[in-house]
């Protein structure tokens, strides 16, 4: 199973390609969801109202199976399937790639199309840092007030980031750890008595 997957670690702004007077302007986003790529292709739009065209590619999932080229009025597969490959070139996935083209008088043809986008998502590419990211999944704990320091002991030796905790006389806990420890945890929790656990995803 995979536990881990590769990204980009902050976004990247205004690369910029001149192709016989046009002008391509490249953006990379870090995206976990689809209200962060809604807002992020917002964010470009408002910044580039007067561009002729705004054409993006991004990949999300852990296989990157959620994905979508967009050539936004440029001829089919000329501009969107251009940026997605060099998604793929870099193997990262959960990244929005943006290329906003300022027309420049001067046709490029479908061909020069294809190699002005291509080139504008990878010099974009280039300058961002790729990471590894580990998977993470939450986990929800109940337990009993006076087995509190249990609990703490077991998390931080798995490393887990407590989410929420509610203190009463029966706790509820929610914490985030890394999805390769995910039985570990559980043989832990299993062992204990009056404890009952239960993973989100």
């Amino acid at each position: 199973m995979l536990h881990e997957y590769k990204t980009i670690e902050k976004p990247v702004e205004n690369t910029l390609l001149k192709e016989k007077g046009s002008k391509f302007i490249g953006f990379a986003f870090p995206i976990n969801s689809e209200a962060e790529l809604k807002s992020a292709l917002e964010k470009i739009r408002t910044e580039h109202p007067k561009a002729t065209h705004h054409c993006y590619a991004f990949r999300m999932g852990l296989n990157g199976e959620n994905y979508r080229a967009n050539d936004d009025g440029e001829p089919s597969g000329s501009a969107g399937l251009p940026i997605y490959n060099q998604l793929l070139a870099n193997e990262i996935t959960n990244v929005l790639v943006i290329s906003v083209r300022y027309y420049g008088g001067t046709k490029l043809g479908v061909s020069g199309l294809v190699k002005a986008y291509k080139e504008s998502a990878k010099i974009t590419l280039e300058e961002a840092n790729i990471i590894t990211k580990e998977l993470e999944t939450e986990i929800e704990i109940q337990f009993q007030f006076n087995q509190q320091n249990l609990i703490f002991t077991l998390l931080s030796k798995f490393d887990a980031k407590v989410l929420n905790f509610d203190a009463n006389e029966n706790c509820i806990l929610t914490a985030s750890l890394k999805t390769a420890q995910k039985e570990n945890i559980s043989e832990k929790l299993s062992e204990m008595q009056h404890i009952s656990f239960d993973f989100k995803d």
